[in-house]
């Protein structure tokens, strides 16, 4: 008969490792690795056991004479040592469980301070926040295992080989991981940026771990994935306070090209929404089949880029033609040869 435990008659020794001896014609061998088991405890163990089986007994000999009342009072009466000290850690738990409401909620609002002072993006306080919210729930939750008597060491390793085993089977979505956290970090575009990325196009609403949320001119929302986002070039057309924008537009050959350029660039000087610095200039572009082209550059606010624009193209129709000059369109002339029979 093996034992893992202890044994009484060691001469009041500690008993280690290996230590052998025999109990009653049985072998106990002593396998602690590093705690020493002395005498008293032994002794203090052995009194445990025995009257926990005088207890058991004295339940049992109860339900066999049928008396159920007598049984939960024998139960009580060994048990609410037990149940009273349970209660206090549970108690003790939920005090913890307040505590780290309340702390965690102080440090969400130190953070949203330090946030607004140095202008972080908001989807990144959005996932810091979310980070701060998991690290300290994961910790009290680890306080409350311990109180319970739970190893935690235990846990940890379970939860860590665990998170590996995900990690390699979802590789994909930590690479999607790692792209948002460098988006996040290196600030190619924020939130409400209207950007072209991976083939799409739109205005930044979240940027997320997993994916970023466009809004698409025609009021669609896009996930893209921030992998493919940062495997493509992207185009940031919010990024400068001012844009610059050209419009091209003919007038017939027949027209004077000096009266064409000052009747255009008047009309932009004299737009509220173009800016004097740098000035507007008309530009010949091309001297196309059917008419010369004129290309309108200018330069406007960013959030004012497509009111200008907009307003440009409306007017130049009534501008050209008011002046007495034309806007061309293709013609083609068709010549046929008589072809004597």
């Amino acid at each position: 008969m093996l034992f893992y435990g202890w044994y009484h008659e060691t001469g009041g020794r500690p008993f280690f490792k290996n230590d052998t001896t025999t109990i009653g014609g049985a072998t106990a061998v002593m396998f602690t690795e590093k705690e020493i088991i002395m005498p008293e405890e032994i002794e203090k163990t052995e009194e445990v056991l025995q009257t926990a089986t005088f207890k058991t007994k004295a339940v049992v000999e109860q339900l066999t004479k049928g008396d159920v009342k007598g049984v939960w009072e024998k139960l009580w009466e060994s048990l609410q040592g037990e149940i009273w000290h349970f209660g206090k850690i549970v108690l003790l738990a939920v005090v913890i469980f307040i505590i780290a409401y309340f702390v965690s909620k102080l440090i969400h609002k130190a953070f949203n301070k330090v946030a607004e002072k140095y202008a972080i993006d908001v989807s990144l306080v959005s996932i810091i926040h979310r980070l701060i919210t998991l690290l300290m729930l994961s910790f009290t939750l680890l306080i409350i295992l311990e109180l319970l008597g739970i190893n935690t060491a235990s846990v940890l390793t379970v939860v860590g080989a665990a998170g590996l085993a995900v990690g390699l089977a979802l590789k994909d979505t930590l690479s999607n991981i790692a792209a948002g956290i460098f988006l996040l970090t290196q600030h190619p575009y924020k939130t409400g940026d209207f950007v072209e990325c991976a083939g799409m196009s739109g205005s930044i609403l979240e940027i997320g771990l997993f994916t970023t949320k466009l809004r698409t001119p025609q009021g669609q929302d896009i996930f893209v994935p921030n992998n493919s986002i940062i495997a493509a070039p992207i185009t940031n057309y919010s990024s400068n306070k001012v844009r610059r924008a050209d419009i091209t537009v003919g007038i017939d050959y027949g027209d004077n090209l000096e009266d064409g350029i000052k009747l255009l660039q008047a009309m932009m000087e004299r737009n509220p929404l173009i800016l004097k610095d740098p000035a507007p200039t008309v530009l010949v572009a091309e001297l196309a089949d059917s008419s010369v082209n004129l290309t309108l550059r200018f330069w406007t606010e960013n959030d004012k880029y497509w009111d200008a624009y907009w307003d440009i193209q409306r007017n130049l129709k009534a501008e050209i033609e008011g002046a007495g000059l034309n806007i061309p369109f293709p013609q083609r002339v068709v010549t046929f040869a008589n072809k004597a029979e």
